[in-house]
This record gives structure tokens, C-alpha cells and sequence, in this order.
């Protein structure tokens, strides 16, 4: 059988993770983080706070990664573990929600932006999210080296666009006519906890991503050292550039006016630039575009690595002989996403089950670390240091994270358990198959 291409590198892995984690996020999120914390310290507060549990997290993956430097993730993090059937399961919903549910909400979102410039009905927008993805998957099926490529030259351009907002910001802050409270002991606002934990909705969707970078482990050169570094250089740059476009929104609109915005970004900058929503929404395209490029090309790999172990369908684990991708488990991925585009359709409701599941793993996957441990002290790359308590940081919020929107979302989540539930007879089909 054909192997995968080892060709990534510390530099294009990184852009990965940037890349993986700066979407349509940052450009739509802070409002609802404004509209339940209705306090810009404690607002902030709550980006810092993400910021600090994805950097523990990516910590803790990075000794995970170089434990197990091969294709797949986190789905060998937690079969190793738990067994094969947690590992499945994690194919299972990566497949059928994480992933591809992020795809579809992606390819909507950056359909509707388009409707800025262009007259697109409904069904067009469909459409146009639809062949996206497929025209993003071909690009990704020709292999890693044009991804890795890609990844750079999107990532860039996003990063451009944030850094404009973040001096047009800072630009007018002599001008700003409103009061930015980032005084902790004043004003306090009701119901802290709970509006901090509503807010990671939005706050562990744009942060999101940075795990990517561990799918594609069994194609990093020299993987012990290239992915952790990658993961946490991303994670860093990630949640300094979010910390201070937030506060460029701050600067440029009220706090009312940011809570009540469907498009803080476009509606910041539109307060000093003239056509300055039409530029963000050049600059959220591009975003969308190039997140939808990356996850495109590392999900699949998880599906391959299942196909490899005889759990999931053997057609998957298929590669290109000529360009050394997984281009069948691409393929599968997009017809998936297709589906949901057609069936579904709802952005807002995509990604709250999207992120509740994504956070129920990886707080699963951040547990194996402690069998792990305890099983064996060898490991010749990244060793996490102060543990255990960079782990149980990031279990504690994750998991409170995750039992407050299973009651306070009761809808989306429950909807992504049934979608879980419904993956274990499933398993015991290819295990039984088998």
C-alpha cells in the first residue's frame, strides 16, 4: 500500500495552525462575547482565558504528538487509551459533525458574504458553498506540498486584513468618543460564570483548530519536534492577534452598538472608513476560503488512519500513488458536507453542536495523557512540563465548558449525543465485518 508523503515542515505546519484557526470567527464572535459579558475587561477577559486553555491544551497535545508521532491525532490518542471504539467514535463525529459540519457552515458563510458583491439567491448560495469545497478538495488531492503552500498564502492574506483592522483601531483611539471599562472591580456583571462559559461558544470556535497540526503528523518531517512547535507558535500568535483585534472593535463601537452587530467587523471599521464593510468582507472571504482549504486536507487523514486499522470503510485508506494523498477519504468528506449543505443550512445552530462536540473530545483526548503516564515514562521528544496541572486546567474548564451547554443548549447538543450514540453500532458492523 501506498504511504503518505512526509513533506511538512515547522514553518507550513505553523500556518496550518493559524490558518486552521482564524476563519469567519474572530469577524462574527465578539459580539455575542460583548452581548453575555456586557463588560469589556471581563470580555477580554474571556479571550485571554481561551487563549490560555488552547495554549494548555496544544501543550498538552504536543507531548501526545510526540508520543505518537503518526498520522491520525487524536483519534490515536484516545484508541490507544480507551480502545477502538472510542477512537472510532471520534472518526465517527469528526466525520459526520465536527469536520464536515464545519465545512458546510464555512462554505454557507462565505456564500452569504458573497452576496456583499454579487446578487446570489438561496439555492445559488448552496450551490457556490458546494462547489467550494469541491474545488478546494481537488486542490488538496494534488498533495501536500501545494496545501502547505496554499496554507501560507491564505494565511497571509488574513493575517493582513486582521492587522488593518488592529491599526485602524489603534489609529482612532485619540478620536474615541466612548469609555472603555477595563476596570475588574467595577460593574460587575450578573451572572459572570455562566455568561464566561456562553461566551466560550463563540471564544473555543475561533480558537478552534490548532490540534490540526497533529492529523498531519505522519507527513511532518521529523514530527517530534515540527509539531509541537507548530502547535504552540500557532496557538501564541493566534491569541495575541485576537486579543488585540478585540480591542480595536472596543475602540471603534460602543458596547451596545458591538453586542447587537451581526458583523462587528465590517461595523467597526465602517465607523471610520468609508466603504469599510465592503473591505472586511473582502477580507472575511478570503479568511473563510482559506480555512476551508485546510480542513479540507487534515480531517481526511483521521479517516484514513481508521481505514488503515480496519475500522471504518477500506476504500479510505486508498493513496494517490502519484501525489501521496489520502484522496479517496477527501472525497468522502465532501460528499458528506454536501449533504449537510443540502439537508441543513443554519450556520448559528451548526456551530454550537459543532463546538460542543469538538471540546467533548478533545477534553476526552486530553485525559489519555494521564493513562498514558502511568503506563510509560519514555519519551524522547516534547515533555510537558508542570504536569499534571497544565492537563487538569484545561479538563476543568473544558468539561464545565461542556455540561453548561448540554444544559443551557439543550437542542444542538443533545442532537450531536444522538449522532454519537448512533456511531456505536456502527462499529460493532466493521468489527463484527472484520
Amino acid at each position: 500500500m501506498t504511504e503518505l508523503r512526509k513533506a511538512l515542515k515547522t514553518g507550513g505546519l505553523t500556518m496550518i495552525v493559524i490558518g486552521a484557526c482564524i476563519g469567519s470567527g474572530i469577524f462574527v464572535t465578539p459580539a455575542s462575547t460583548m452581548k453575555y459579558i456586557p463588560h469589556h475587561g471581563y470580555a477580554i477577559l474571556a479571550w485571554v482565558l481561551g487563549g490560555i486553555i488552547a495554549f494548555f491544551g496544544a501543550m498538552t497535545f504536543s507531548e501526545l504528538g510526540s508520543r505518537f508521532p503518526k498520522e491520525g491525532g487524536v483519534y490515536v490518542y484516545l484508541k490507544n487509551a480507551y480502545g477502538n471504539l472510542a477512537g472510532f467514535l471520534y472518526g465517527w463525529i469528526i466525520l459526520l459533525i465536527v469536520n464536515t459540519g464545519a465545512l458546510a457552515a464555512l462554505g454557507l458563510a462565505l456564500a452569504d458574504y458573497l452576496k456583499f458583491f454579487l446578487p446570489v439567491s438561496d439555492g445559488q448560495k448552496s450551490m457556490i458553498a458546494i462547489a467550494v469545497i469541491w474545488g478546494l478538495t481537488i486542490v488538496n488531492i494534488f498533495g501536500v506540498n501545494i496545501s502547505q503552500l496554499f496554507a501560507s498564502v491564505f494565511t497571509g492574506l488574513k493575517l493582513l486584513a486582521i492587522i488593518i483592522i488592529i491599526l485602524a483601531g489603534f489609529c482612532y483611539l485619540p478620536n474615541s468618543t466612548h469609555q472603555i471599562n477595563l476596570d475588574l472591580t467595577s460593574d460587575i456583571p450578573p451572572d459572570l460564570l455562566s455568561g464566561v462559559l456562553l461566551a466560550f461558544i463563540g471564544v473555543f470556535w475561533s480558537m478552534g483548530g490548532w490540534h490540526h497540526a497533529t492529523y498531519l503528523s505522519g507527513e511532518a518531517v521529523n514530527p517530534q519536534k515540527t509539531v509541537p512547535r507548530a502547535m504552540l507558535m500557532g496557538t501564541l500568535a493566534v491569541t495575541l492577534l485576537y486579543i488585540l483585534i478585540i480591542f480595536s472593535y472596543m475602540i471603534l463601537l460602543p458596547s451596545h452598538t458591538m453586542a447587537q452587530s451581526d458583523r462587528v467587523a465590517g461595523d467597526a471599521v465602517s465607523a471610520i472608513i468609508s466603504n469599510g464593510g465592503k473591505f472586511v468582507s473582502i477580507a472575511i472571504s478570503i479568511s473563510i476560503f482559506g480555512t476551508i482549504g485546510i480542513y479540507t486536507m487534515t480531517a481526511p487523514r483521521i479517516y484514513y488512519a481508521m481505514a488503515k486499522d480496519g475500522i471504518f470503510f477500506r476504500f479510505l485508506a486508498d493513496v494517490s500513488p502519484r501525489y501521496g494523498t489520502p484522496y479517496k477519504a477527501m472525497i468522502f468528506q465532501s460528499i458528506w458536507a454536501t449533504i449537510l449543505i443540502l439537508i441543513w443550512g443554519s450556520f448559528i445552530k451548526i456551530i454550537t453542536f459543532v463546538t460542543f462536540m469538538d471540546i467533548l473530545f478533545m477534553s476526552l483526548a486530553t485525559g489519555t495523557i494521564f493513562i498514558f503516564h502511568r503506563q510509560t515514562t519514555n519519551n524522547d521528544g516534547f515533555k510537558l512540563k508542570f504536569y499534571p496541572w497544565i492537563p487538569i486546567i484545561y479538563l476543568i474548564v473544558t468539561v464545565a465548558f461542556v455540561l453548561n451547554t448540554l444544559v443551557d443548549l439543550n437542542v444542538e447538543s443533545w442532537v450531536g449525543m444522538g449522532i454519537l450514540i448512533s456511531g456505536v453500532p456502527v462499529y460493532y458492523y466493521f468489527r463484527h465485518k472484520t
